[in-house]
């Protein structure tokens, strides 16, 4: 596991370019503790990704403000802006939104995690950790967040809004209830992929609480009657036996 206390170095070994991060490094990593945050470096670097490194809240804010970022790895806990008001930031900001962020905290209690979460966080990982599994996690979040189609990114006219559960396309908006937003943005983080009723069950609804599977098929009925007001119904299928995807509109 990745332990504490074995390296260390000085932050500005991976910043010797102020401007790096505008110059086009997929990761962002905050994280306090420099022998955490140069073990993440070396091996995202390992696995071909092309990283930055901050060391406070205050820096992140102004890093995510002045870079473009494919993906945000965030410490919870840290000097200046906590790692909750920045995960704030983002998914309030116009133009990283939609970023996807790993949190990662000592804080392993699932409250915390579900709070997180909650809060905007697209995964968590708990200390300490395998650098393989942050490199694994890293690469689902980058995956999720790109879906491609014959080596072409396949552009989806469907946005979700960051702050208020509204879909909408151009100038149609409507308002979902809570659990259809969240199926939805389940689906639509993948699409094309199919997910079980099990799956939507633990991942929208949470693992910790009994609803019956038949659950999820009201809420699609729901979500296919609201997206029929911006002329999308068909966009949620039904795979038979398997259970639903999102299949983005052809242009």
């Amino acid at each position: 596991m990745l332990e504490v206390g074995e390296h260390s170095f000085q932050y500005h070994e991976l910043m010797t370019d102020k401007n790096k991060f505008k110059d086009g490094a997929d990761i962002l990593i905050v994280e306090d503790e420099e022998s955490i945050a140069r073990l993440m470096n070396l091996h995202l670097q390992a696995a071909g990704f092309s990283t930055y490194c901050c060391g406070d809240g205050d820096s992140a804010l102004e890093c995510i403000r002045d870079g473009k970022w494919l993906l945000v790895i965030l410490d919870r806990m840290m000097p200046g802006a906590s790692g909750m008001k920045v995960l704030r930031k983002i998914r309030k900001s116009s133009t990283h939104a939609n970023v996807p962020v790993l949190m990662v905290t000592a804080l392993s209690q699932p409250s915390e995690r579900v709070h997180g979460l909650n809060e905007g966080a697209d995964d968590y990982l708990a200390k300490p950790f395998e650098p393989a599994e942050l490199v694994a996690r890293a690469k689902a979040l980058l995956r999720r967040n790109r879906f491609v189609e014959k080596g072409t990114a396949v552009k989806n006219p469907i946005q979700l809004d960051p702050d208020t559960p509204v879909v909408f396309e151009g100038d149609l908006r409507v308002e979902l209830r809570p659990m259809e937003y969240k199926l939805l943005k389940i689906l639509m983080e993948k699409p094309g992929k199919t997910r079980s009723r099990e799956y939507l069950l633990d991942h929208v609804w949470g693992r910790d609480v009994f609803v019956e599977a038949r659950t999820v098929d009201v809420t699609v009925k729901r979500l296919r009657k609201a997206m029929k007001q911006i002329g999308r119904k068909k966009c949620v299928e039904t795979v038979r036996s398997m259970g639903y995807r999102f299949i983005p509109p052809a242009e």
